[in-house]
């Protein structure tokens, strides 16, 4: 199994102290950097019930995400090589499909944040969050058709129709609790996010919420939601529980 289930490195410096990321029953566990520079780590399961856990006091500034309401778009000559690839189509990202969608909806928005907005705006106001509507199989493109899912589908389809618009976007996720908005009875305090690329750096963009939030502790990144599984099993697996919970202290 690949386990995806530290904080991202990034955060390392604001861990209080070491995280407590435990094997149940015990196993070696091999820790490795992937290619989008998350923390991994592989271990040989056995057979029979298997239990992962992680803990971990993190220290947040208590700012709200930043906006850029200045940030420019950037010509595709212009980009660094690494950004290309969150351009180009993935797995739940058909952006081939949604290219000509992506232009009749937001031509008429002005390039760079205000652009990127406007696909927020229109993700957030057209599809219906709810965790019944959950199903991992869903792309972007059927987000689009259906107009429903959960966090990482309101994902999946802003960032297709912003790569189509030529804005690089790639996949985040993490734990987001209630911090400094009003509590919500939701099974679990993790979620998925999304980042652009303008004015020469990454941004956070959240098309499901659509609002500046407190605490965001990120855990991975990618192309999409296949890059940040938490837990990746090569061979038959059954998850039966799984809980998240992120509480303000001090």
């Amino acid at each position: 199994m690949i386990l995806m289930l530290s904080v991202h490195p990034s955060r390392f410096g604001s861990l209080r102290a070491a995280e407590a990321l435990r094997v149940e029953p015990w196993v070696p566990m091999t820790p490795y950097v992937d290619t989008f520079g998350n923390a991994c780590g592989r271990i040989t399961a056995q057979p029979g019930k298997l239990r992962l856990c992680n803990d971990a006091t993190v220290y947040d500034d208590g700012q709200p995400d930043r906006a850029g309401w200045d940030a420019r778009q950037h010509l595709i000559d212009e980009l660094p090589n690494e950004v290309l690839q969150f351009l180009l189509p993935s797995r739940y990202c058909e952006v081939d499909l949604l290219k000509d969608t992506a232009w009749q909806l937001f031509s008429g928005a002005a390039p760079g944040w205000g652009r990127a907005q406007a696909v927020c705006d229109w993700v957030h106001a057209n599809v219906t969050f709810g965790y019944p509507f959950a199903r991992n199989t869903r792309t972007a493109a059927e987000v689009y058709k259906e107009r429903q899912g959960v966090c990482r589908d309101f994902m999946h389809l802003a960032i297709t129709f912003c790569r189509a618009l030529n804005i690089p976007a790639r996949y985040a996720t993490g734990y987001l609790g209630d911090i400094g908005v009003p509590g919500v009875p939701s099974p679990m305090d993790f979620s998925a996010w999304f980042e652009v690329y303008l004015g020469g750096q990454w941004w956070t963009m959240d098309a499901r919420h659509n609002k500046p939030r407190i605490g965001r502790v990120l855990m991975a990144r990618g192309r999409d939601a296949v890059d940040v599984a938490l837990t990746t099993a090569f061979g038959v697996a059954t998850l039966e529980k799984f809980t998240v919970w992120t509480d303000q202290v001090g």
